[in-house]
């Protein structure tokens, strides 16, 4: 049997010199440039030419004059332009499909200096190579890089990022060997939700400690501090600083839980069913935005996903109308505010936690789902 293979993204932490630092900065700032100036000539010739706008192969096909003109684009990788076009194309496809859609467009923004963060090298060995623990990058130079873990795979792309705490490279390889684990013959329905994180449908619960909620006193503060700076002076830019190293400490808290709770559930279970919710909607709900945002219901099933491709187990999404009101007992729809948290079924007397109830229809809807050959593997 042929081993499944996945693709992967290793993310390692650089280590520049000063100087590398300023070179970086440098790139990042002139493929903002670029975009923004590309984004103008695409508005442009949309109202000029009455409903007809630039390509990303005209604009491509005009790198070699702007490198003319401005000699300063000249001292960056060609493929590295390329792929800011490539970006502002992608932008622009998908609000063209939005519109298709009916949905709210979203015309692309111009990027400012606080939204530009990355750039990419989108063929390996095209200008970024990976060589022991040095990455050469293309009129950058030779980069110290920190190798956690072992690269897998065959590398297609790299791209550099910076963070509040430095320069990272993700580095991004196709036909990586998975991993399956041994199969248990276990199934699970997982309802997310904010009282408990997740609950099975064995009525384990899973709690989640509430990471913003713990530092937002902490981050008031730090963002206090940021508003009584004057602006343009270096006290702010310090304080920026320390208020986005805050932030991303309550990210990677989140995300670390996200990790362990997925990495938990794919062990114990060969399939796992979730509720297909509606995020964006959701989060419409302002008395709850912030709790849902905190707990990351999104970027978990991501990581859940990602994992179970791995590790060869199945995620399957589910319709998650009525999971909470109907009763696993009998099938009556129970009718009951969020406040209520106990689910007791007048018609058969079936009693437990609403949360309980959910993860059982969840499961006994995906069981009958992938019975019918409807299941909706989940993409990695």
């Amino acid at each position: 049997m042929e081993q499944q293979r996945v693709h992967k993204t290793y993310k390692y932490k650089l280590t520049p010199t000063p100087a590398q630092v300023l070179e970086l900065e440098l790139v990042l700032s002139r493929c903002r440039t670029l975009y923004n100036v590309a984004l103008e000539q695409r508005t442009t010739w949309w109202q000029r030419s009455q409903g007809k706008s630039a390509t990303y192969y005209q604009q491509a096909m005009e790198l070699p004059d702007l490198k003319a003109a401005c000699p300063e684009f000249a001292e960056i990788n060609a493929q590295v332009l390329q792929d800011v076009l490539r970006r502002l194309d992608r932008a622009f496809q998908a609000f063209f499909g939005r519109i298709k859609n009916g949905e709210t467009p979203g015309y692309p923004r111009y990027q400012g200096a606080g939204r530009s963060h990355s750039f990419a090298y989108p063929q390996y060995g095209g200008g970024a190579v990976l060589d022991g623990g040095v990455l050469s990058l293309s009129k950058i130079g030779r980069i110290l890089i920190r190798i956690h873990r072992p690269l897998e795979g065959v590398p297609k792309t790299v791209t550099i990022s910076r963070e509040a705490d430095g320069w990272y490279a993700c580095i991004s390889c196709a036909d990586v060997p998975a991993q399956p684990l041994l199969p248990t013959g276990l199934e699970t329905g997982i309802d997310l939700g904010l009282e408990a994180f997740a609950t099975l449908a064995d009525g384990t619960r899973i709690f989640q400690p509430g990471w913003y909620r713990q530092a937002e006193r902490a981050l008031k503060t730090a963002q206090r501090q940021v508003s009584r700076r004057k602006r343009g002076g270096n006290r702010r830019r310090k304080a920026m600083r320390l208020l986005a190293k805050a932030h991303l400490k309550v990210k990677r808290q989140r995300r670390d839980f996200h990790h362990k709770t997925a990495l938990h559930l794919v062990q114990r279970h060969d399939t796992i069913y979730y509720e297909d919710l509606q995020m964006a909607n959701m989060l419409r709900n302002h008395h709850l935005a912030k709790s849902i945002s905190d707990a990351g219901w999104a970027a978990f099933l991501s990581i859940l996903a990602y994992k179970a491709a791995c590790a060869g187990r199945r995620v399957v999404a589910v319709n998650p109308a009525f999971t909470s009101q109907t009763c696993f007992g009998c099938g009556v729809v129970v009718k009951k505010g969020l406040s209520i948290r106990w689910h007791t079924c007048p018609e058969c007397g079936t009693s437990l936690h609403r949360d309980h109830n959910a993860a059982l229809n969840i499961l006994t809807r995906g069981k009958k789902q992938s019975g019918a050959g409807q299941a909706l593997q989940a993409s990695t």
